[in-house]
């Protein structure tokens, strides 16, 4: 059996808060010049499938969750038809995402609710989301930002919640302490692009085991940059 991975630990921070302000905001401004008009890379035409679609990305990959919600979509088509989907046939659709029984059980449960409470609309209000089955603040700040551009907090997964360590934003280690780190170091109007770059960058190039320091655009603002294996260079 393997050995769990390392907890990571954020870098020692001596900056005082205006100081660490004025880094993230230079980090943030590299980052949305690298991924220009970042967004969800989870594939959705509404509301509603980008509320599924972010369902079934817990502890998934956006490529596998593309691959299976289409089928998806053309099977159950909206609320009401998830809510009265046939369980096993639910199940089997979407087990290649992991955790399908669970899944299944918040995406009929969320379903039932959006159809019952809110007219089969998905409700664009924080409060609302986070009451449906299955949904908790990153979700809602998945469905607000991307699919009714209403700016309401700072999506924090994993990517996020493993980069706003390593660049020492926050010291946090749940997410609902990292997102008000963040709130707190960046304005407003930039919460829903904070979490846009920042998981993309995680994947690309700030990945959780082999960071790629030597190729990093925010490296030198980066106090975890000498922490990070270096690859080595090709001859």
């Amino acid at each position: 059996m393997k050995p769990p991975p390392a907890k990571s630990h954020p870098p020692r921070n001596t900056e005082n808060p205006e100081e660490r302000r004025a880094r993230a905001r230079k980090i943030l401004a590299v980052v949305k010049k690298e991924y220009p008009g970042a967004k969800t890379e989870l594939g959705h035409e509404d509301p509603f499938q980008l509320l599924i679609a972010t369902i079934l990305s817990a502890q998934c990959t956006d490529e596998r969750v593309n691959m299976v919600t289409p089928a998806l979509f053309r099977r159950y088509p909206g609320p009401a038809d998830l809510a009265g989907a046939n369980v096993a046939e639910l199940e089997s659709m979407i087990h290649s995402t992991g955790f399908y029984r669970m899944k299944a059980k918040s995406i009929m449960g969320c379903s039932r609710a959006i159809v019952e409470r809110h007219g089969g609309q998905v409700p664009a209000d924080m409060e609302a989301l986070v009451k449906l089955p299955g949904v908790g603040r990153k979700t809602a700040n998945v469905v607000l930002g991307q699919a009714f551009g209403i700016v309401s907090g700072v999506v924090v997964d994993t990517h996020v919640h493993r980069l706003s360590r390593r660049m020492g934003f926050t010291s946090g280690d749940d997410p609902a302490s990292i997102e008000q780190d963040l709130m707190e170091l960046f304005p407003r109007k930039s919460w829903v692009d904070v979490g846009s770059v920042l998981i993309l960058h995680g994947r690309r190039v700030c990945a959780a085991r082999s960071a790629k320091c030597d190729v990093c655009s925010v490296a030198p603002l980066c106090p975890s940059r000498m922490i990070a294996p270096q690859r080595k260079a090709r001859p």
